[in-house]
């Protein structure tokens, strides 16, 4: 039973019996919060899946036998397997709705995890043990994509218009906070090679936990009722057609590049980090701190825009301040991150790329949405997903293909070989500049769903007005003159 606060009504048919209240087209339910902590906790859960890896990259590659550019493919798979599936999952999110998509992640993401243990635990010593470890890797990378696409399909099937983009910003961040759970407990837990089995069970528990809730929890995709004008039109076009109504539309196109090039960025930051700073004598447990920083600061900084977007609807604005602000912590980064002996400032400027970075996401994918109305909303944001990846395995690829080794490195904690990130890091610096500007110069757009809504909102306003009169006079509007 939903509380009277809770409800937003519209009246459904305006020429009803005078003094009685038809049926809401609009409202709100109170389930919708359950429905978003399932997604939080998938994303933060697979996110850890993703990068457990990265922060003890050298303990991994010792414990299953392998280089650090093996090590560095765990993660990369996750970009590789989404890009191929990404049409068919915003596909499948679009068709046949949020339930199915969530259901189907939370599995994936079990078995995967469940695979990456029984890997580790039983074949230790064993040619397989890496490759069943790559296999759950990979259940978990088919996941991801059911599951990062789907914050703006849930904010907008289940949330009003003043809470769409705080929705969004709590599914979204999730992924990072996962990202921040890896970079903290993978360091803690796995501190000798022999403790990787350990910490392969400590992300597999949670995994059962949240496949429970989602596959007996979640019952419906969509409220019986929708709790906007903008829901009640999701998704209207066809998949087919939606592309095409992307591909022509240039705002969406600019967005769609230089968006999915800050995602890259980010990936390879998060995928990269460790051995970045371990060059300079850096230990894995302060690259984990700088990660938790980059992470938390970022979380931090989402609730409070978040809620000003949903205030204010200055998408755009936020958007294109954020970025410029990011690109410039991002070129302060490739600048502290060559110096030794320079943590206050390294974490410093973590802190400030991870506040404005992070903070901007989740603006973004409800910008996407905007800017492409009625397009699917998995469909408009699945894309700037798909570029993400595409973008960040070239970047990775890139940025590792141009380090060199050093030939002495005294306070290197690499292990057995460090190489000069010098060049990498400005290349990084230079393509988030490149591509911030070329949002912040050419990205501009209607908002289309928000006018759609206003428009339904006047339309129902003026009847209901019309309805009221006719009732207060006597007459029927239906009524033959």
């Amino acid at each position: 039973m939903e509380t009277t606060a809770e409800i937003r009504t519209v009246y459904g048919s305006v020429y009803g019996e005078p003094g009685r209240m038809n049926p809401p087209l609009f409202k709100v339910y109170r389930r919708r919060w359950f429905v978003l902590l399932v997604l939080c906790l998938l994303n933060c859960s697979n996110a850890t899946i993703w990068l457990t890896f990265a922060p003890v990259a050298a303990q991994s590659a010792q414990f299953l036998q392998v280089s650090l550019e093996d090590i560095n493919w765990l993660s990369v798979v996750f970009m590789v397997v989404a890009i191929p599936l990404s049409f068919g999952t915003t596909w499948l999110l679009d068709t046949f709705g949020l339930r199915i998509t969530l259901v189907l992640g939370a599995w994936l993401n079990m078995f995967g995890a469940l695979l990456r243990f029984l890997g580790t635990a039983t074949l230790h010593g064993s040619d397989l043990v890496f490759p069943v470890v790559m296999l759950g890797q990979i259940l978990g990378a088919l996941a991801q994509p059911l599951i990062i696409f789907t914050p703006t399909k849930l904010a907008a099937l289940w949330f009003p218009d003043h809470q769409r983009a705080t929705a969004n910003m709590f599914a979204s961040m999730s992924n990072p906070v996962g990202i921040l759970i890896a970079n903290l407990v993978s360091p803690a837990i796995a501190k000798t090679p022999a403790q990787i089995p350990t910490l392969m069970q400590a992300y597999a528990v949670p995994t059962f936990i949240i496949c429970f809730f989602a596959s007996l929890g979640v019952l419906s995709s969509r409220p019986p009722t929708p709790p906007s004008a903008g829901a009640e039109s999701s998704g209207s076009e066809p998949f087919v057609q939606g592309i095409k109504l992307l591909l022509r539309n240039k705002a969406y196109l600019v967005l769609l590049l230089c968006f999915g090039s800050g995602i890259a960025v980010f990936t390879c930051f998060t995928s990269l980090l460790e051995q970045i700073l371990c060059v300079q004598g850096y230990s894995n447990k302060f690259a984990g701190v700088c990660g938790a920083l980059f992470i938390g600061a970022g979380v931090l900084g989402a609730v409070p825009v978040g809620l000003y977007v949903d205030k204010t609807k200055k998408f755009m604005e936020v958007s294109k301040i954020n970025m410029s602000l990011a690109a410039v912590a991002c070129a302060g980064f490739s600048v502290v991150c060559l110096m030794r002996q320079q943590e206050a400032a390294i974490a410093a400027v973590c802190s400030l790329f991870g506040f404005f970075g992070f903070s901007v996401f989740p603006v973004v994918m409800e910008l996407s949405v905007e800017c492409s109305y009625p397009v699917g909303e998995a469909t408009s944001a699945g894309l700037v997903f798909v570029s993400g990846q595409v973008q960040s395995v070239v970047y990775v690829l890139v940025l590792q293909a141009l380090t060199k080794p050093l030939a002495d490195s005294p306070l290197s904690t690499c292990g057995d070989a460090a190489y000069s990130w010098k060049l990498p890091m400005m290349v990084m610096a230079a393509l988030s500049c490149f591509f911030t500007c070329v949002f912040v110069l050419f990205f501009n757009t209607r908002y289309r769903r928000l006018e759609t809504e206003e428009r339904a909102a006047c339309r129902a306003a003026g009847s209901s007005g019309t309805a009221r009169s006719a009732a207060a006079s006597g007459s029927s509007p239906n009524k033959n003159i």
